[in-house]
Parts: C-alpha cells; sequence; structure tokens
C-alpha cells in the first residue's frame, strides 16, 4: 500500500462504513495532525499508568505487564502512529494498537455501566463521565489504523497471541498472585443478573477481544480484494 506521510496522508480504501466508521475527512485530518493525536495519547498513557498505582502496588512485579491495560493501548498507537510520522511503519505496533484500543476502549464503559451503582460511589460524576468518553474515544481513533496498514497475517497473528494470553491472565490462569483484569468495585464472586461480577467482567472482554480481530482480518481481506481487482489504480 501507499504509506503516505503526515502532510500528504494515504488514500483511502474502498472499505464499508462498517470498517471505516470514521469520515474520510476527519481520518486525513486527524493524519496531517498526527503528532497532536501522539502527544494525546502519552499524556493518556502517563494518567492511565498513575491511575493504576494502586493495583501495580498490589500485583508482583512479575505480572505488571499484564495490569496497566488501557494505559498500555494508548502507548502502543501513539507508537504505531509516531512509526508512520517518522516514516518507519509498523504493521505489528499498528495490529497490537487497533486490537488494543477497540478492546480496552469499549470494555471500561461496558463495565462502567454495567456496574454502575459501584462505580458511582466512589467516584465523581466528572471522572465517570472523562473515563467514559475517553475509552470510546480509544474505539474510535482506533479505525485510523486501517490508512497505514494492510494488516498482514504476521501481524494480527502477534496482537492475536497477546491479547490471548493478556485475556488469560486478566481473568482465567494467572501465573503469580491473583487475576489481573482493571480493578471494579465489587469482588469477583458477587453475584451479579444471572452470573458474578467476574463472569460479566470476562464476557465483556472475550468477546471485546474477538470483535476486533474480526475487523482487522475482514479490512486484511478487503484490502487483499483491492489489490487482486485493481480497486483505486
Amino acid at each position: 500500500m501507499t504509506r503516505g506521510t503526515p502532510t500528504d496522508p494515504p488514500e483511502r480504501d474502498p472499505l464499508p462504513r462498517w470498517l471505516a466508521p470514521l469520515p474520510a475527512r476527519l481520518e486525513a485530518v486527524a493524519l496531517r495532525f498526527v503528532w497532536v493525536i501522539v502527544a494525546i495519547n502519552l499524556v493518556g498513557t502517563a494518567f492511565g499508568f498513575w491511575y493504576y498505582r494502586a493495583q501495580f502496588a498490589r500485583t508482583p512485579v512479575e505480572m505488571w505487564a499484564f495490569v496497566p491495560d488501557s494505559p498500555g493501548a494508548t502507548l502502543l498507537i501513539a507508537l504505531a502512529l509516531a512509526a508512520w510520522a517518522v516514516g518507519k511503519p509498523n504493521d505489528t505496533l499498528s495490529a497490537l494498537a487497533f486490537l488494543g484500543n477497540i478492546k480496552l476502549g469499549l470494555w471500561t464503559p461496558y463495565v462502567l455501566v454495567a456496574f454502575a451503582p459501584g462505580f458511582l460511589a466512589y467516584t465523581h460524576p466528572a471522572m465517570y463521565a472523562f473515563l467514559f468518553v475517553s475509552h470510546v474515544a480509544m474505539a474510535l481513533q482506533a479505525f485510523l489504523l486501517h490508512r497505514i496498514t494492510d494488516f498482514p497475517l504476521k501481524a494480527v497473528g502477534i496482537a492475536t497471541a497477546w491479547y490471548t494470553v493478556d485475556l488469560l491472565m486478566d481473568y482465567f490462569v494467572p501465573l503469580a498472585g491473583s487475576v489481573t483484569h482493571t480493578a471494579v468495585p465489587y469482588a469477583g464472586g458477587t453475584p451479579w443478573w444471572t452470573t458474578t461480577v467476574l463472569q460479566v467482567a470476562a464476557a465483556g472482554a472475550v468477546l471485546l477481544t474477538v470483535g476486533p480481530l474480526f475487523l482487522a482480518l475482514a479490512i486484511r481481506v478487503r484490502k487483499a480484494e483491492r489489490d487482486a481487482l485493481g480497486w483505486g489504480s
């Protein structure tokens, strides 16, 4: 694909709206001001690590890589966009960022709504709204990445492997200590709906791991069809 530059972003492929929901003009403006997007994500990453400080303190050091889910995703997209902006695009970073920002960008609003009474009991409404909106923005910005990567299978495979391992550590079989998912305001075994808090949180995480993986592969297929049929040439 033509990678483009911040001053001359690559052409948008003819993807269906469900694979490229952002307006083409908004994508182009965001890529022209890519360093602003990078800076915002780096600030968000720093805030995220601060937000997780208490969870780091009670988690074994060897499990720390699995704790900062959202700030890890914002760091990945900052690195992916920065690599592209300096002319060294990295498909693996882009695939990791795509899966991570959609997964964590939507999982957090999901649990904020699912466990709203507990969150609102100790979180200021302004912070609750900030967490909700900022994480939705994470998911939306992931859809910039189709402009700078074709999501090759190796890159998607690496991203799938990482987020599968992360899923296991977060909810099912931690190698040390307890599970490492982002803290929610109830004990995992607390009954919730027809199941438990942990299972509600895990169900959302599983679906939101599979979903962006499907989207990345669907974009890959559509771009392969473009190459085979000569769309846009």
